[in-house]
């Protein structure tokens, strides 16, 4: 372990400066603890880029970004950019900075935790225990694909290509392996195999893989089936893999298991130990500068960074084990409050957070 680490620092729209500002603190609490330091280097990416560079990934965000130990990213997007052409829209950004970070295995834990079984718009039956993570292949398939748009007949045509590679696809199947292999040996590989060329390749792919992980128990699972089971049996995954667009949508599905989408982390990881780590959530635009976002994610989020970027494991577990606690002792911001007129803010639920990673770092 490093005695010292930059972290490229990138708050984008909405709400990310708020909750970027909180995860901050967190690395700051972390630091003043254990003696590590942390430089942080701030950018832009997003709505603020292209207002202020004329583009949602400027060249110098992407040099931090590659300069640094790993990446904090907030949120981006809102109704101001909505209308912009493709090239032009806030989430260009953050698929640019995937795909030049190298960044193809975006990890979506999704744990519900004993205290948040009443946030769930899900009976707590189904919801308590849950325990599961997305692995969803982060830059290849239609999001990456060719677009088109022409016209035939005088009537306009869109066109998205939806493309992988074997390559691809064996990369991000060992990735999730590795992973099943540590938590509880079964992995569930999602895809449209009934329909889709790419998806049969998915497979075949994911079967070949497969024999060199004997100990863990492969099943797939087509992409409209396991949406409607994680709301009807969430327990029965631990480790689901599945292409990128199919992994944005059950990631977020997958999210509200547990509450709020404010509560879900994610990395983003790459060869190596880089990683870029940002909650799930969106730039929330109608809560931006209000102060009543829920930091949790982004904080879960640093734990996620500690962990599998700077090799500091025991601060990661400090980290979690503070928001768990936080939560134990019925703290709540808005979206997991039952009771709203009780509901703390973004800066007091950090507090609560900064208080309690205290107690954890010094035990």
């Amino acid at each position: 372990m490093k005695n010292s680490y930059q972290i490229a620092v990138l708050p984008g729209d909405g709400i990310g400066p708020e909750i970027l500002d909180a995860a901050v603190k967190v690395l700051d609490r972390v630091a003043e603890l254990t003696g590590v330091s942390f430089r942080y280097v701030y950018g832009r990416i997003g709505g603020c880029a292209i207002d202020e560079d004329g583009t949602p990934l400027p060249d110098e965000t992407l040099r931090i970004a590659k300069e640094s130990d790993a990446v904090l990213l907030g949120a981006v997007g809102g109704p101001k950019w909505d209308q912009n052409p493709g090239h032009l829209r806030p989430e260009t950004g953050l698929l640019g900075i995937r795909k030049g970070l190298g960044l193809f295995a975006n990890l979506r834990p999704a744990t519900m935790h004993p205290s948040l079984v009443e946030a769930s718009s899900l009976k707590p039956e189904v919801v308590a225990g849950v325990d599961l993570i997305v692995v969803r292949e982060l830059t290849g398939g239609i999001y990456f694909g060719e677009k088109k748009r022409y016209t035939v007949d005088g009537r306009e045509v869109a066109e998205d290509q939806l493309i992988y590679n074997e390559a691809e696809i064996e990369r991000i199947m060992r990735v999730s392996f590795e992973i099943a292999r540590k938590r509880n040996k079964r992995l569930c590989s999602v895809d449209k195999a009934n329909v889709l060329e790419s998806s049969r390749l998915w497979r075949s792919v994911a079967e070949r893989v497969a024999n060199d992980y004997p100990d863990v128990e492969l099943t797939h699972m087509l992409v409209d089936a396991c949406a409607m089971q994680l709301v009807r049996a969430p327990k029965q995954f631990d480790v689901i893999v599945t292409e990128n667009m199919f992994g944005d949508i059950l990631s977020d599905e997958a999210a509200m298991l547990t509450g709020s989408i404010g509560m879900l982390a994610s990395a983003s990881l790459g060869e190596g130990s880089f990683g870029l780590y940002e909650p799930v959530h969106g730039s929330a635009p109608d809560i931006a500068g209000k102060g009543v976002a829920n930091p949790l994610a982004t904080i879960l989020s640093v734990a996620l960074m500690l962990r599998h970027s700077l090799a500091m494991d025991q601060a990661a577990d400090a980290v979690e084990r503070a928001v768990w606690a936080v939560l134990a002792a019925g703290h709540r911001t808005a979206d997991i409050a039952a009771d709203k007129s009780r509901a703390i803010g973004t800066e007091q639920m950090t507090a609560y957070v900064l208080e309690e990673l205290a107690k954890q770092l010094e035990n």
